[in-house]
C-alpha cells in the first residue's frame, strides 16, 4: 500500500490568504461605512472604520431621488432570464458541438468563437437600429434579447461537455434508445452542473453590472436598470458619495445573494460527483 502524504499549509499560506480576504472585503466595508455618514466624513483625515447613523436616512434619500425598486425588479428580470437563457442554450450547443457529430461542427464552432473578438461598439448601431424598428424601445426586451446567448457559454459549456462527459456514456445512452435532448438531460447535464453553475453565476453578474447597452436602449425615467439609476445618483452639480454609495450597498445585495446560492450548489455538485466516483 502507498502512503497518502498530506501537505500542511504554512502560517505564510494562511497570511497570504488573510490579506487577500481583507483586501476583497474592505472596499465593500467602506462603501458601507461612507453610506452610513454624511458626505463630510471624506474630508476626515483619519478615516473611522466605525459606521454612522445615516444609513436609513440616505437609503430614504436614494428611494426619494430615483424609483430603486423598479431599478432592481427590472434588473433581476434581465440578469435572471440572461443567466437562464445561457445556462440552458449554452449547455445544448456546448454538448451539442463536444460530443455530437454533425458536417461542419468545427468551423460553425469557430464562427462562434470568432464572434467574440467583435468589439461589442462595432455592433451598437445596427443593434439599436434593429430595436427601433421592432418598436422595442424603452422595454426590458431590447436589452434581454441580444444577451440571450453569447459566444463565451458556448465556449466554456463546450469545455466542460469535453471534460467531465465521457463518450463512452452517450453512446451507451443512445444505444439503451435516449433521444438527444434526453440523453442531454439525464447524462451530460447532471455531469456539467458545476460549471453550468459557475457559467450562470459570471452571466448574472455580467448582465446586472451591464451599464452601457441599457443607458443607449431604455429610457432613463420609465425603465431603468441598477446602474443606470446609480449613474443618476452620481450626477449633478456636485457628487453626493454618500447617496451614490447607499445605492451600491443596496445593488450588490442581490449579487452577493445569487453568489451564495451558486456557490452552494457548486460545492453539492462537486461532493456528489465525489461520492458516485
Amino acid at each position: 500500500m502507498t502512503a497518502t502524504r498530506h501537505t500542511r499549509s504554512g502560517p505564510i499560506a494562511y497570511a497570504l490568504l488573510v490579506v487577500i480576504l481583507v483586501a476583497s472585503v474592505f472596499p465593500l466595508y467602506y462603501s458601507f461605512l461612507i453610506a452610513s455618514k454624511d458626505n463630510s466624513a471624506l474630508g476626515d483625515a483619519v478615516p473611522s472604520l466605525v459606521p454612522g447613523g445615516n444609513l436609513f436616512d440616505n437609503l430614504t434619500r436614494v428611494f426619494d431621488t430615483v424609483d430603486f425598486w423598479l431599478a432592481m425588479q427590472n434588473s433581476m428580470v434581465v440578469a435572471g432570464t440572461v443567466a437562464i437563457s445561457n445556462v440552458v442554450l449554452g449547455t445544448l450547443a456546448g454538448f451539442a458541438f463536444a460530443r455530437l457529430r454533425f458536417r461542419g461542427g468545427n468551423s460553425l464552432f469557430l464562427v462562434v468563437v470568432g464572434t467574440s473578438m467583435v468589439p461589442t461598439q462595432l455592433g451598437v448601431i445596427p443593434l439599436y437600429m434593429l430595436m427601433s424598428d421592432l418598436d422595442w424601445y424603452g422595454t426590458l426586451q431590447a436589452v434581454i434579447v441580444p444577451a440571450l446567448i453569447g459566444a463565451f457559454s458556448v465556449f466554456w459549456m463546450r469545455q466542460a461537455c469535453e471534460e467531465s462527459v465521457p463518450h463512452e456514456l452517450v453512446e451507451a445512452a443512445r444505444v439503451d434508445g435516449c433521444s438527444v435532448l434526453r440523453t442531454f438531460w439525464h447524462v451530460a447535464f447532471p455531469a456539467v452542473r458545476p460549471q453550468a453553475a459557475v457559467m450562470g453565476m459570471f452571466t448574472f453578474m455580467t448582465a446586472w453590472n451591464d451599464f452601457f447597452w441599457p443607458l443607449i436602449v431604455l429610457d432613463p425615467n420609465d425603465s431603468p436598470t441598477v446602474q443606470v439609476a446609480l449613474s443618476t445618483l452620481a450626477s449633478g452639480y456636485y457628487t453626493d458619495y454618500s447617496l451614490m454609495l447607499s445605492g451600491a450597498s443596496l445593488a450588490v445585495l442581490p449579487v452577493v445573494g445569487i453568489f451564495i446560492l451558486l456557490a452552494r450548489q457548486i460545492v453539492g455538485g462537486i461532493m456528489q460527483g465525489a461520492v458516485k466516483g
